[in-house]
């Protein structure tokens, strides 16, 4: 899928969220029953279905070379897993003062729990010419850790519902996640030369199911006639978001590119976007499993159902800068490397 086709998907799923959240539009379909059956559909199948596909689509032999850059690894996980989450916190207990929506800043602290996306960071990677491999692996590590460390995050910043017990979340995950992921990876090794052939509509069948789940996670709040959720709020949230994209964007380059970083210009681009990029895949069914029973499950949502679009979009504006700069900042170094000339007396 093309960088546009993938831009234009992220803004219609987006598009679709904050009609439903700026008109409180309240739905025709219950929180239970009606005709797509949550309470059967999203909790056991569509979920399990979501990580299977990836677990299909997953191409880990070409992960294989980007293993032993041990530093970069490191630096990307470290940055989007402790840091990432911890300047979040820091930063909400300055907008704890302020009027914005509680469940919204919420809503932010999640964000910043997410592992990396699977996809877009190394859409943009791509498109920049930078270090793919690096993008991959780290995007597709970062996701696999995401399924332990993402839910202890959560808990450890905001708990969790009283209803949903500690174990009860973790062997909820495990057969939702863990093993439609294994199964899919082993159904891939038999198929691997059918897929590669045909090569099924992936993102389109995730995206389709990941929107009937965004769909009946705002039913499940929507439905609720005490709901409160003002425009003011969500504007300065909407706003908060691209502010936060862009500091930490600037923040990872200005990590990467010391002089003692060792980081080529290529694992600079890689590092910028793996490090800031969140996963809506693998977050919204996480929310749904960690925030069982939560009244306010979608507005805790909102954030990151907005974050990941943005991100596209912001990524895919600086693509021709950061390329710019990627060309340059190689040619100086090939400049610098090449021996000079002796001298002739």
């Amino acid at each position: 899928m093309g960088l546009l086709e993938r831009l234009r998907k992220e803004w219609f799923i987006l598009g679709i969220v904050l009609v439903i959240a700026v008109a409180r539009l309240e739905p025709t379909v219950g929180v239970k029953g009606g005709p797509l059956k949550p309470e059967i559909t999203i909790t056991y199948i569509a979920v399990s279905a979501i990580f299977f596909n990836s677990g299909l689509s997953l191409k880990t032999e070409e992960l294989t070379s980007a293993l032993m850059h041990v530093k970069l690894h490191l630096f990307v996980q470290i940055f989007t897993l402790v840091f990432f989450p911890t300047a979040i916190w820091l930063f909400l207990q300055l907008l704890s003062i302020t009027p914005i929506n509680e469940w919204l800043l919420k809503g932010l602290q999640t964000v910043g729990c997410m592992p990396p996306p699977v996809s877009s960071a190394v859409i943009l990677t791509k498109a920049v010419g930078g270090n793919e491999a690096a993008a991959i692996f780290n995007s597709a590590f970062g996701s696999f850790l995401g399924i332990v460390i993402t839910p202890l995050l959560l808990l450890l910043f905001l708990g969790s519902s009283s209803s949903v017990p500690f174990t009860s979340i973790f062997s909820q995950l495990f057969m939702t996640v863990v093993v439609p992921l294994i199964i899919g990876q082993i159904v891939r090794r038999y198929i691997k030369d059918w897929l590669e052939r045909k090569k099924p509509p992936f993102g389109t069948i995730s995206s389709c199911v990941l929107l009937m789940i965004i769909y009946t996670t705002f039913c499940d709040t929507f439905a609720n006639p005490n709901i409160d959720l003002d425009k003011f709020s969500l504007i300065i949230i909407v706003f908060i978001i691209f502010s936060v994209q862009m500091s930490f964007m600037f923040l990872t380059f200005l990590f990467s590119t010391r002089n003692n970083s060792s980081f080529t210009p290529a694992d600079t681009v890689a590092i910028v976007f793996c490090s800031t990029h969140k996963s809506l895949t693998l977050g919204i069914p996480m929310l749904k499993i960690v925030f069982a029973g939560y009244e306010h499950l979608s507005l805790i949502s909102v954030p990151l159902l907005i974050y990941h679009p943005a991100q596209i979009l912001l990524g895919s504006l600086l693509v021709p800068t950061i390329k710019s700069w990627m060309v340059s900042r190689q040619k100086a170094q090939k400049l610098t490397r090449q021996p000079k000339a002796p001298v002739k007396v």
